[in-house]
């Protein structure tokens, strides 16, 4: 086990070949319209289960095309997101990233610890120390909401969502690192939700 995470480690400290093209920020504003109708509500949740649509604003540009790739295949599952991302072509794709990319960062409030918990350290790896990501492929997790959080890494742990290195990450989770993890995260200055974009 302890073999596996130190390979999942390696392998954020390579770079990941950069393949979003450059989108149009403008012409991704107008685009990201749809976006806003969940994106753009303040605390607005997802329904079974319930947890709080992601903030996506200030997100890295290279993962937001790849998870929006991944909606358009079998990668990732959620209805509402997958029939949204089918209709959209590579430069759809690389001009709502790059709107997307382009809003700067929100402030929260903190209601955890206020030092990172222990297993905090190994995410850095990839997702940085600020929690914004160590390149524009790896996820900013920093001002995600928190239920968001706690979900998606349940879902890694699970293997109802892939991904090599989350899944062995996660694996080594107990649930009170989920939530310590999830409430940090959540505190720190960064994602936004798209309201009054």
């Amino acid at each position: 086990m302890r073999f596996a995470l130190i390979l999942s480690l390696a392998a954020c400290l390579l770079p990941l070949p950069v393949q979003g093209a450059d989108g149009d920020a403008q012409a991704g504003r107008i685009k990201a319209y749809t976006c806003t109708g969940c994106h753009g509500i303040e605390g607005y949740n997802n329904v079974y289960p319930t947890y709080k649509v992601p903030r996506i604003g200030g997100q890295n540009s290279i993962y937001l095309e790849s998870a929006l790739k991944a909606y358009q295949g079998e990668d990732r599952s959620h209805p509402t997101m997958s029939l949204h991302a089918e209709s959209l072509s590579d430069t759809d794709i690389a001009d709502i990233a790059a709107w997307l990319s382009s809003l700067g960062p929100g402030r929260h409030e903190r209601d955890g610890a206020a030092e990172p918990p222990p297993a905090a350290q190994t995410c850095q790896a990839c997702h940085g120390a600020d929690g914004m990501g160590t390149g524009p492929a790896y996820p900013a997790l920093a001002g995600q909401h928190r239920s968001y959080l706690s979900k998606a890494l349940g879902d890694y742990r699970s293997g109802a969502r892939g991904n090599a290195i989350m899944r062995n990450f996660a694996a080594n989770l107990t649930d009170q690192d989920i939530e310590a993890l999830s409430a940090w995260f959540a505190g720190l200055d960064g994602l936004q939700d798209l309201s009054g974009q």
